[in-house]
């Protein structure tokens, strides 16, 4: 049965670490689905911790930057972290058009979750903490504020994580 859960928090506040552990909780050999595109030297480091972290148990280990719905996850459970650097790569190939970047996302989304899986999407709340004073950093705010709204309304389940707690909005 197709179910959709949103994991959504600021940054360092347990969001990755939680999903994880949901999804092991579901399923004895989730599908780990990563978006991250590597920018610099500091965020591989990054990206080799996240990588540490996870035991054997996880299967699939999809690296994929974009086309999420390439992948066929029917059955099973699929932790995609995250939706911001995901949504990164829209913003960045669209020449930071916030209009077709957020329509591009939603569209992949769509077809994605129309597969008959268990979806764990992992988010940030960027917008939280005030207004940058970069246009283009703005710009990335609505358009992640304006996917989140998207994917939380389509959501079966939204979690709100503060400071490691997990706090059921939806």
């Amino acid at each position: 049965m197709k179910r959709i859960i949103l994991i959504t928090g600021g940054e360092r506040s347990g969001k990755s670490t939680y999903a994880e552990k949901l999804a092991l909780s579901l399923s004895a050999s989730p599908v780990y689905m990563a978006t991250a595109r590597i920018w610099d030297e500091e965020f591989r480091q990054r990206v080799l911790r996240h990588q540490a972290r996870r035991g054997k148990e996880w299967t699939n280990i999809i690296e994929e930057e974009k086309h999420l719905s390439k992948h066929a996850v029917e059955g099973r459970v699929v932790l995609i972290d995250c939706v911001t650097l995901w949504a990164t790569n829209f913003f960045y190939e669209l020449k930071a058009d916030v209009g077709r970047s957020l329509e591009a996302a939603k569209q992949e989304f769509d077809r994605f979750t129309a597969q008959d899986a268990t979806f764990i999407f992992v988010t940030n709340e960027i917008g939280m903490g005030g207004t940058s004073g970069n246009e283009i950093q703005r710009k990335f705010t609505d358009m992640l504020g304006w996917l989140n709204q998207y994917l939380a309304a389509k959501a079966d389940e939204v979690v709100l994580m503060v400071s490691g707690i997990p706090v059921k909005i939806k």
